[in-house]
Order: C-alpha cells, then sequence, then structure tokens
C-alpha cells in the first residue's frame, strides 16, 4: 500500500516537471496528406515558427493515404507526450471518420491545441454567364430546378459538401457532377461544362482576374481584401452558411494541459507575426488562432453540421 501511495506522488508531482522541461528533442508534426497540399504549407509554416517558442526543431512528416485517415491514425495512437502533434483539416479530422467506417479515430481522439487558418470557399460560376449576384443565381435556380450543374473534385470533398448544404441552405435543385480532383472541376466550369463550383481564394483568384471566372459569395465570416467588392453568404442573406478549408493543431488525447498551453501560445505568437500574416494574405487564408477551447468549439460546431449532411447523401467507405 505504502509504494502504491509513493507511486501516486511520484506521478502527481513528476507530469508538472515533464511539462517545464519539454520539449528536450524535436517536435514532429504529421500530416495526414501529400506535401505541397494547402495543409501541408499551413503545417510547414507552423513548423518554421514554433522553435522560437518551443527552442527545439520541429519535423514535418507526411503519411497521406485512405482519405487522410492513415496519417490522422498515425497521430492519434501516439504517445501523448507532445512530441508528436498533427496538422489536419476538416476533411481528415471531421468528415473522414464519417466517410470511412475503419477509421480508427474520430475529433474526440485528440487534444485541440489551436486553430492555424481559414481560407474560405468561393462560390465562382463561368465568367460568360449572365448572373451578376447571388440573388440572380438562386432565382434561376428556383425556376429550373435541375438545369444547373456544379463541379467538385469528387464525392466528400469539402465543395461537394459545400455544394448540398448550399442546396439545402437555398432551396434549389442543382445538379453534382465530380470530377477527378479540383483542378479538372475548374476546368469544366471556365469550359463551360458546369456552370459553378466552390473553391478556395487562392486557386480561384487567379482565374477571376483573368476573367475566366466571376465570384458571387464568399463562404467566410468576412470579405477578402483581394476581392473587396465579392460579398460573404451573410451579407447576401444566408447567414447560416459558413464553408472554410480551415486547419488545426492538435496533439493525442491525454495530453498534458501544461504542453498544449505552451504549444497553443506558439502558434497565437506565429499568427501575430508580420511575416505569417502576409503570407497567409498570399495564400489567401486568413489567420485565426485563439484558445484551445475555441478550436474545442469549432470542431464541434462542424461535426454538427456536416455529420448529417454526409449521412444523408450516403457516401459511407469502407
Amino acid at each position: 500500500m505504502r509504494r502504491f501511495v509513493l507511486a501516486a506522488f511520484a506521478l502527481l508531482f513528476a507530469a508538472p516537471a515533464f511539462a517545464q522541461s519539454y520539449p528536450d528533442r524535436p517536435v514532429r508534426i504529421i500530416v495526414p496528406t501529400p506535401a505541397g497540399g494547402p495543409v501541408d504549407v499551413m503545417a510547414r509554416l507552423v513548423a518554421a515558427a514554433l522553435p522560437a517558442t518551443l527552442g527545439q526543431n520541429v519535423i514535418v512528416e507526411n503519411k497521406p493515404g485512405a482519405g487522410n485517415t492513415l496519417g490522422s491514425r498515425v497521430a492519434a495512437e501516439a504517445a501523448p507526450d507532445g512530441y508528436t502533434l498533427m496538422v489536419s483539416a476538416a476533411s481528415g479530422l471531421i468528415i473522414s471518420p464519417i466517410l470511412y467506417k475503419t477509421a480508427g479515430y474520430d475529433a474526440a481522439s485528440f487534444a485541440p491545441i489551436a486553430l492555424i487558418a481559414e481560407t474560405p470557399q468561393l462560390l465562382v460560376i463561368n465568367a460568360q454567364l449572365p448572373f451578376k449576384s447571388l440573388a440572380d443565381l438562386v432565382a434561376y435556380a428556383k425556376a429550373n430546378p435541375g438545369k444547373l450543374n456544379y463541379s467538385t473534385g469528387g464525392s466528400g470533398t469539402i465543395p461537394h459538401l459545400a455544394g448540398e448544404l448550399f442546396k439545402k441552405t437555398t432551396g434549389t435543385n442543382i445538379v453534382h457532377v465530380p470530377y477527378k480532383g479540383g483542378g479538372p472541376a475548374l476546368t469544366g466550369v471556365i469550359a463551360g461544362e458546369v456552370q459553378m463550383t466552390f473553391d478556395p481564394v487562392a486557386t480561384s483568384l487567379p482565374l477571376i482576374k483573368d476573367g475566366k471566372l466571376r465570384a458571387l459569395a464568399i463562404a467566410g465570416p468576412r470579405r477578402v481584401a483581394a476581392l473587396p467588392d465579392v460579398p460573404t453568404m451573410a451579407e447576401s442573406g444566408y447567414a447560416s452558411f459558413t464553408v472554410g478549408a480551415w486547419t488545426a493543431l492538435l496533439a493525442p488525447k491525454g495530453t498534458p494541459a501544461a504542453i498544449i498551453a505552451k504549444l497553443n501560445a506558439g502558434v497565437n505568437a506565429a499568427l501575430q507575426s508580420e511575416q505569417m500574416k502576409s503570407t497567409l494574405a498570399r495564400l489567401g487564408a486568413q489567420p485565426r488562432g485563439g484558445t484551445p477551447q475555441d478550436l474545442a468549439d469549432h470542431m464541434a460546431g462542424e461535426t454538427k453540421k456536416w455529420k448529417p449532411i454526409v449521412e444523408a447523401l450516403d457516401l459511407k467507405v469502407k
């Protein structure tokens, strides 16, 4: 009994001491997507900034595959000691566990650290179409059910779910046309094969400036500096419609709170730097930050929003 009590006291005092000395070796960030993609870019920005706070190198390790579930599962099963973290997006953290029956994890498998940034989705159409506003598009769609098509990079992607949420929110019937990737989906709109799509600001912006696409609305909380004349969905009459390709830093569930707090402080400090702000602006992303609880609330809201839509579409993947 005496040994049990001594062991309990040892554990009680060891945890704070461990947190104070953290980190004493390099930290790795698992990215469940391929190198070069938007999630990977955000992870590398964070990895480059965190050493200023941590005093240790931060290494990015890409583990793509199986709809983001491969790397996410590795991160979820890692020791909760702060030395294995994950940068993920809604697609891997919220949607994939609903789509894949064998995902082996869900959002509750992770301890939230901080929301990094959000790239709002734009509703863009072929520039030759007569619609000059979202109201024009919705009016036509309601008068002509099934005659408008929207493209995506595939079933279960954020643009697909955005399209289905848009139909539900506006009470319209618009046909989904999946392509093999986001690039082909945009090309389909430019070529007039389909009329519209949802796409991140970063990839749509050059095509808008070239006059090949027209942006009707931003599915984010505020307007984008690069497109000051494009209203938000809320300004267009759909206050509940927000869709963003957000990224967040997480740790395995059970990671000590003191370590989470240190990492959170590092992310928030990085997001306040002018260099980070300008880099995110070039990518069409908006810095977020905030507390771990802010991220937890955001994840809960995203789960509540997307789960019924994914389930209604019956998009289960084995």
